[in-house]
């Protein structure tokens, strides 16, 4: 018996998912997944976006490296989730000697630690800085609370303790300029806690009538909880941008602060919610013009693209800088399913030019990866970096609904992870991939009407191979021989009636 994957009505609900019924025998099952499993080892070998495991999802990722180990601390996701941030912090690290192996540290605060958390509230985007004492201090914020909570832990992967609430001298909460999505810098210049949130586009009630200026700074202490200088503005909101440098790209919400080459670079997530832009100055405290886009999580601007030439489903984006053996990466995540909630974290490769500006980058599969991904190799269908219809749009979340969604989409349903509601002339892209190996390819998918998968390579015109797919309530797999030159880019483009469901993409060596 094969894999089965029998699919149901779409029935639209709270969660808006897809009832499906499956059962399994991995006896008989195509080799699609069983290619998967035998070369989980070789695939070690590899970055790939997601980097993480695909039932984690850690979004708003702050890189940094302690000692020899890359740490990512986010927030926390809860698969198929219907709300932002509804787990405990956890972390994740990886030696900087290998980007591709990532080890699951443990979880490092829990909502209960939180004294002024009795509601068990979503914890939201945190960062991590090490104080001048050596100890590691954890900074958050609690969702619809205005202050700024610390934890403290004498190693970046422990367990941190309660610290207390950012405060001036007398004692006062700093609350002001909505203290949302800290992150901290501790340099010869002192300790500065950057924040804000600004939502000026999207309806949400409680600050429809608040004053929202901007992304803010502050400086601390040496003890990293009491104010020295008081909060700045220092990137404008839409309802401040205008006539400035960052007019079309004002602040959002996300900020993340380094400090490269003597400068401060300040990422940011735009009005545009699903850009990560920058802004640069040589003070820490301002002084600070618009730099440009280093990335949209639906590719929008890179080569020119527009707004309504998304290549993914959009939703919210935050991350920051990390240099790594003289690399550096940008951390931003995903989105999966039909909300914002299910986000996954994703890394690119960025450069610097001559005059210390960051080009704006592509979304890819290959991630972190120092060359193409292997074109024998198997992998999820889901390790996409293009998926569209040719009119995605933003998802839904608190205070933004977006009632026409009819998109293709990731999803994860019984411990499976797979694309769905495929469409005539869903686009499924994938780069970068040495496709030169390549000789077969082959798809292991669930259909309820027969169609036919073209494939195209870098210049998405000359078709270099078709895929028939039947009509089946189970997993199966159809593939093609193929042949490819120096392309890398991978794109599949579904023709036919009815909706189709991708799990594998395979790739192979040699013609069978």
């Amino acid at each position: 018996m094969h894999k089965r994957c029998l699919l149901l009505t779409v029935k639209k609900g709270k969660n808006d998912r897809t009832k499906r019924e499956k059962s399994y025998n991995m006896s008989n099952i195509n080799k699609g997944i069983g290619n998967y499993i035998i070369r989980r080892d070789f695939m070690k070998k590899q970055c790939h976006n997601p980097y993480l495991p695909l039932c984690e999802h850690i979004p708003d990722g702050e890189p940094h490296v302690f000692g020899n180990r890359l740490y990512v601390f986010g927030s926390h996701d809860l698969e198929n989730g219907s709300e932002f941030c509804e787990l405990d912090y956890v972390v994740w690290s990886a030696p900087v000697s290998d980007l591709s192996d990532w080890n699951y540290d443990g979880v490092i605060y829990r909502k209960d630690k939180d004294p002024y958390n009795k509601e068990l509230l979503p914890l939201y985007a945190p960062d991590v800085v090490q104080g001048k004492d050596g100890r590691y201090y954890l900074y958050y914020c609690i969702k619809f609370q205005d202050s700024i909570n610390v934890a403290v832990c004498d190693s970046p992967a422990g367990e941190y303790e309660f610290y207390g609430r950012v405060h001036y001298k007398n004692g006062e909460i700093m609350s002001q300029n909505q203290p949302y999505d800290p992150s901290v810098i501790c340099t010869e210049e002192g300790n500065f806690l950057y924040f804000g949130f600004a939502p000026c586009m999207i309806n949400i009630p409680r600050y429809k009538n608040q004053e929202l200026k901007g992304g803010s700074v502050l400086e601390l202490e040496d003890d990293m909880i009491t104010v020295k200088r008081a909060p700045e503005v220092i990137i404008p909101s839409l309802d401040y941008g205008k006539g400035t440098s960052f007019e079309g790209n004002e602040y959002f919400e996300g900020p993340s602060i380094r400090k490269i080459n003597g400068k401060y670079y300040l990422v940011y997530s735009s009005v545009n919610t699903h850009q990560l832009c920058y802004a640069v100055s040589d003070s820490p405290m301002g002084g600070f013009s618009f730099g440009g886009i280093i990335i949209s999580n639906g590719d929008v601007g890179y080569d020119g693209r527009g707004e309504d030439e998304k290549l993914m489903s959009v939703g919210n984006n935050h991350g920051g800088l990390v240099k790594v053996n003289g690399q550096w990466y940008i951390f931003y995540h995903r989105h999966t399913y039909l909300n914002q909630y299910n986000r996954q974290g994703c890394a690119e490769k960025v450069f610097f030019d001559d005059e210390g500006n960051i080009p704006q980058v592509t979304i890819t599969t290959s991630g972190m990866n120092d060359v193409p991904l292997s074109g024998n190799a198997s992998y999820p269908a889901v390790y996409c970096c293009n998926l569209t219809n040719g009119h995605m749009g933003a998802l839904s979340s608190l205070g933004r609904n977006n009632n026409q969604i009819d998109f293709p989409y990731m999803t994860s349903e019984n411990g499976e992870r797979f694309i769905t509601n495929v469409k005539d002339g869903t686009l499924i892209g994938y780069k970068y991939i040495s496709l030169v190996e390549t000789k077969n390819i082959e798809v292991v998918y669930c259909a309820d009407k027969a169609g036919v998968i073209e494939i195209y390579a870098d210049d998405r015109e000359k078709i270099k191979g078709r895929i028939k797919v039947d009509k089946s309530g189970w997993w199966k797999a159809a593939g093609t021989n193929v042949s490819f030159e120096q392309e890398t880019e991978l794109y599949l483009v579904y023709k036919g009636e009815g909706t189709l469901s991708l799990l594998t993409l395979n790739l192979k060596g040699r013609e069978d």
